[in-house]
């Protein structure tokens, strides 16, 4: 990822922090909240990789921990392996097709749900899994509903590279 890219991403990504901590997470339709970062983070993971996806999600966890006074690194941790996840899937499989936003936003919510539950489960806090379980598919429908004007605003500012720029790419034998 070049300078520039980094400093959009890191843009984008204190933007879509900022507006979720202090607009979206007071949407609440159904028990559900909708996950701008987590949308905007599908987006840079899927476009630039699996390392560009880890340290986004780091700065975005980070930046939504301390601007939420919550316990530091907490979301961090989860929103680096979600974006690592999601930059593989997208370094090995599913950067062309065009349903590869929308499913990777759907897998990575339900996954994130569960990912922050057996944090703070791990941690030794309440970690109420019925709640969780509720929200989850209205949390579904508004990160699905964000997905296409999110993605199509990255894609903007950060061009798609070629597929020969990726030395890394999984290639197939056989």
């Amino acid at each position: 990822m070049s300078v520039a890219d980094g400093l959009k991403a890191a843009a984008l990504l204190f933007v879509a922090a900022i507006a979720q901590v202090s607009i979206f997470s007071q949407v609440d339709i159904f028990g559900g909240v909708p996950q701008l970062v987590l949308v905007t983070l599908v987006a840079v993971a899927l476009l630039r990789g699996s390392v560009a996806g880890a340290i986004a999600g780091f700065f975005a966890g980070l930046i939504v921990d301390t601007a939420t006074l919550g316990q530091l690194g907490l979301t961090s941790l989860v929103l680096t392996v979600s974006g690592y996840w999601i930059g593989r899937y997208g370094e090995t499989t599913g950067r062309d097709r065009g349903h590869a936003p929308f499913s990777s936003v759907a897998v990575i919510t339900v996954l994130y749900a569960f990912g922050v539950l057996l944090v703070h489960f791990m941690l030794g806090e309440p970690a109420p899994a019925g709640s969780v379980v509720e929200a989850l598919l209205p949390t579904i429908v508004m990160n699905l509903i964000l997905t296409a004007p999110v993605y199509a605003l990255v894609r903007v500012l950060l061009r798609p590279r070629d597929r020969t720029d990726y030395a890394t790419e999984v290639q197939l034998l056989g």
